[in-house]
């Protein structure tokens, strides 16, 4: 079966041209970048965008049930995120979706909502080097990555990041300024694999790189759905539970 794939982007830096370098690093958006990348390294895959702007945010019943995996970029606008929309990816995920969180969408409606816990982190932006060190190496996701990932300029997020105890801790990174950062982590919810990756912010073409373009097809891959992966019926009879049956 071909695998579907929908970027998600709030594209509000690339409407209001901030940063200035987003012209030049992202001409076609982050999302343009991300989804260029992906159909380079998936050449069998459908890729599509979505971003905020569209009907539904691009995120209509029909979209998603024609999406195996759909990766989030988010920043400054996670509020106007329509709840109707966040409980519609929600279903999805629960029910076998994949869904790759990436960089500040760390403090999107829907991996909050997901994790149960603030996802607030430590940051700085003053374009340090970032190392992203794999720390699982036998993962699908860290297939062909060279260790570490040297990103030249990248804003800083460092610990604590408030997170439940990920099933898998993939990357951690650390940068100049000697902080540390869970940068790679994976849960599981409901049917669903969630792959959140933090490199990639608006101030710098990380989503440019070719390691980081390959993580991100890696991931894709390793949350794609199995088969077999859908929520079993459940059976709820009506009946008294303080009396015995």
């Amino acid at each position: 079966m071909t695998l579907r794939v929908t970027v998600w982007n709030e594209n509000v830096h690339e409407q209001n041209g901030s940063p200035a370098s987003m012209a030049t690093d992202y001409p076609e958006g982050m999302h343009g970048a991300i989804a260029a990348g992906l159909r380079r390294l998936l050449p069998d895959a459908e890729v599509r965008t979505a971003t905020l702007q569209e009907p539904e945010h691009g995120l209509t019943a029909e979209v998603l049930d024609a999406t195996d995996v759909l990766l989030w970029w988010g920043h400054i606008a996670h509020e106007q995120v329509d709840d109707a929309i966040v409980d519609r990816v929600q279903e999805r995920v629960l029910g076998g979706m994949g869904l790759l969180v990436l960089h500040s969408g760390h403090f999107s409606k829907i991996f909050k909502r997901l994790m149960g816990t603030t996802c607030s982190l430590k940051w700085r932006n003053e374009g340090e080097r970032e190392l992203v060190w794999t720390v699982a190496p036998r993962h699908e996701i860290v297939d062909g990555i060279p260790n570490p990932i040297v990103v030249p300029a990248q804003e800083m997020y460092g610990e604590f990041f408030d997170i439940p105890e990920p099933d898998e801790l993939v990357f951690i990174s650390s940068f100049t300024g000697g902080e540390v950062f869970r940068s790679g982590v994976t849960y599981t919810r409901g049917a669903g694999r969630v792959f959140y990756f933090s490199p990639g912010d608006q101030d710098y073409p990380v989503y440019q790189q070719d390691e980081i373009q390959r993580v991100l097809a890696n991931g894709v891959r390793w949350a794609a759905p199995r088969a077999g992966r859908s929520l079993p019926e459940v059976s709820n009879p009506q009946r008294d539970w303080f009396v015995a049956g």
